[in-house]
């Protein structure tokens, strides 16, 4: 069975004793007293099902530390409050539909106590383990903020391409990919999701109007028990997020993606939450983990709202 490591010490990083940060309302804690918490944070070093360039292994200790000196005030929603830290999925083995497995099974534990978690990937093949456990629960759907469809066959095995097709095969209800971008996914993945009427929302949408946008995400739910949603930061354009496995020029600002992720992460069904395809490796600099932790951010600022 797949376990976590001990989850690491948090601290603020200010001389000023107003200004508090994720360092100071984050705790440490184990699956067992996750119950007492709104939200918990799990780490997930795995990047061995990428189909670009691997990286995202580390992405989880940098969105820690870049979170670690953010303040926890929203200027619309108020402070965050106290959350857990579970610390790091231990992968033991590096074949991706065993880490997937393995990986589904402590989600579902984490599930079981009443938690949110909010995941910090990893590539985007561990999307499908974090949300299948919700399927076995009720009618589902899944918000996906991504450059990509992530609707690929299962050929050899499963890829950070593949977690959206293993989650319809397995029951999903409801699709929204909000930010996907033109000339970076293939006819018959487009068809796949119109086909079983999904929502693919381009950039130039979300410029118009990104609460729009977020709404007609949330539409795209009506009727579903549970929401999941997902980052993958391939999303923002390239000089917003160089550290991803895909970067590509004509993404989202980051401006219009926390605003949406904040909206989404407000509707009381959103069950989990993750940030995946930070590769800190890829770029010099910590631009790419300060954007994937201030969507961590503003998404527990939209759980707030909806608590």
């Amino acid at each position: 069975m797949t376990g976590l490591t001990d989850a690491p010490e948090w601290s603020g990083t200010s001389d000023d004793p107003n200004d508090e940060q994720f360092g100071d309302v984050v705790e440490p804690a184990t699956l067992d007293e996750a119950n007492e918490y709104d939200a918990a944070l799990v780490g997930e070093p795995y990047d061995g099902a990428v189909i670009g360039r691997q990286g995202a292994r580390e992405g989880p200790a940098a969105i820690r530390e870049e979170l670690e000196s953010v303040k926890t005030h929203h200027l619309a929603a108020g402070p965050v409050r106290r959350l857990a830290d579970l610390g790091d999925v231990s992968i033991i083995d590096e074949d991706p539909a065993t880490v997937q497995d393995a990986v589904a099974d402590l989600a579902d534990r984490v599930y079981e106590t009443g938690t949110v978690p909010v995941f910090l990937g990893g590539d985007n093949s561990l999307t499908y383990a974090n949300a299948v456990p919700l399927l076995e629960e009720g009618s589902v759907g899944a918000i996906s903020f991504d450059a990509h469809l992530d609707c690929r066959e299962v050929r050899e095995g499963p890829t950070s391409g593949t977690p959206y097709r293993q989650l319809h095969e397995d029951g999903l209800d409801a699709f929204a990919v909000i930010g996907a971008h033109h000339f970076e996914t293939s006819t018959p993945y487009v068809e796949y999701v119109r086909e079983r009427g999904g929502l693919i929302v381009p950039p130039e949408d979300v410029a118009d109007d990104p609460i729009e946008a977020a709404e007609a995400a949330l539409r795209a739910m009506t009727g579903v028990d549970a929401i999941y949603v997902s980052v993958d930061l391939d999303v923002l354009d390239a000089t917003a997020a160089p550290g991803v496995s895909a970067p590509t020029p004509g993404g989202l600002p980051t401006r219009d993606l926390f605003a949406m992720v904040r909206h989404a992460t407000a509707d009381d069904r959103v069950a989990g939450f993750e940030v995946v395809e930070c590769a800190p490796p890829l770029a010099e600099g910590d631009l790419t983990a300060a954007a994937g932790a201030r969507a961590v951010a503003h998404a527990l600022a939209g759980l707030e709202v909806a608590r």
